[in-house]
């Protein structure tokens, strides 16, 4: 009998930025619109689709050896899982989401202890007692089914939401009172799966290609030559993630020059680096970076 891992992958809002970081951490995931079975590249992946929501419970069960799944469910869930790994990417940014206390603009609450006897709607009911006890005040939590945002004023005093920008929250004329629960993706095993050594060894690589992948994000490679007269001053503008690495060139008068640094930043850059005496400078994307 051939080894095999299950995993569990969250369907719904991650489902398309994970499938495409596994796909850049090297597995390749086909699934058709209404099949829940996605087919995978890697004989040893027995993948399903499941909601983040459910996700820690499964795994703790065992009914998933390894899955995807958001801090806030594993708190949520009160679930007993190993977090193996932190991944740093949620729907739409490559950042953590944040679970925030909001009220309509006009409400007279301005801090959590207004809140004290009233009521509050969420999808994350536990976190939210646990906020309210931790600042000593005492409402009705009511789980949310769905449109959250529509209810404060109309059904409810205040919400606990999800968000990545509060740009929906600004939309339908919510103000943020405090940020109740950071929350990052992470990936999760079952504690007894996890001490079988076969499963434990393709968790670990998983994890180790998964974050090398996320590190990749939003870096690129840059390669150039200079003359040896100039290298030292190209040096001293030159960022890297550790140091450049340089190799002479055929001819003996100039070196190559090769770096890993934020894409953000080469726009502003390559102009200095020509400046400086750089020359056949390339710029390459990168799938992974593995310090």
């Amino acid at each position: 009998m051939n080894n095999l891992i299950s995993l569990g992958l969250p369907k719904g809002s991650l489902q398309d930025t994970t499938f495409n970081l596994l796909k850049r951490a090297g597995w390749h995931f086909s699934i058709t619109n209404r099949s829940y079975k996605p087919f995978s590249d890697d004989s040893e992946i027995d993948a399903l689709l499941i909601r983040a929501q459910e996700m820690p419970l499964y795994v703790e069960q065992g009914v998933f050896d390894v899955g995807i799944t958001g801090k806030d469910w594993i708190v949520e869930n009160r679930s007993d899982v190993v977090e193996i790994c932190e991944l740093v990417y949620a729907k739409a940014y490559m950042r953590p989401v944040k679970w925030v206390l909001a009220v309509p603009q006009n409400s007279n609450v301005k801090s959590v202890k207004d809140l004290e006897g009233k009521n509050l709607s969420t999808e994350v009911v536990n976190i939210t007692k646990d906020y309210l006890a931790k600042n000593k005040v005492k409402a009705d939590v009511e789980f949310s089914w769905g449109a959250t945002e529509v209810k404060p004023g109309l059904l409810t005093d205040a919400i606990v939401e999800v968000t990545e920008t509060g740009s929906s929250l600004k939309a339908n004329n919510l103000r943020i009172i405090d940020t109740v629960m950071e929350s990052t993706t992470r990936l999760i095993a079952n504690k007894n799966a996890y001490k079988d050594k076969w499963k434990k060894n393709k968790i670990d690589n998983i994890a180790r290609m998964l974050k090398s992948a996320i590190m990749a994000t939003n870096r690129v490679g840059l390669k150039m030559n200079v003359k040896n007269d100039k290298l030292n001053n190209l040096i001293k503008i030159l960022p890297a993630m550790r140091t450049p690495t340089i190799n002479q060139l055929f001819n003996e008068e100039g070196v190559a020059i090769e770096v890993i640094i934020e894409e953000k930043i080469v726009r502003d850059l390559i102009p200095l680096l020509i400046d400086n005496g750089a020359s056949d400078i390339i710029e390459y994307p990168l799938n992974k970076v593995i310090p």
